[in-house]
């Protein structure tokens, strides 16, 4: 798996749960606030869309990923 593979693998994940923690109708809700972290991530990936440049891809990369094409 490609750097920018796992990237989308783990907004992915973080949205689905935040809006699991968030949501009130969810049997896992927690807080509302669990929703800012959904638009976090959101923010994030239209950053990177823009600007081609990612935090956590970079951050990835230096752990070893090998980047994508």
């Amino acid at each position: 798996m490609t750097s920018w593979q796992l990237v989308r693998v783990i907004a992915g994940t973080f949205i689905l749960l935040s809006l699991a923690f968030g949501y009130p109708g969810s049997p896992w809700f927690i807080s509302e606030w669990f929703l800012a972290f959904t638009a976090f991530v959101g923010a994030n990936l239209l950053q990177s869309g823009i600007t081609k440049w990612c935090l956590m891809e970079s951050i990835l990369r230096k752990l070893g990923l090998r980047a994508g094409t």
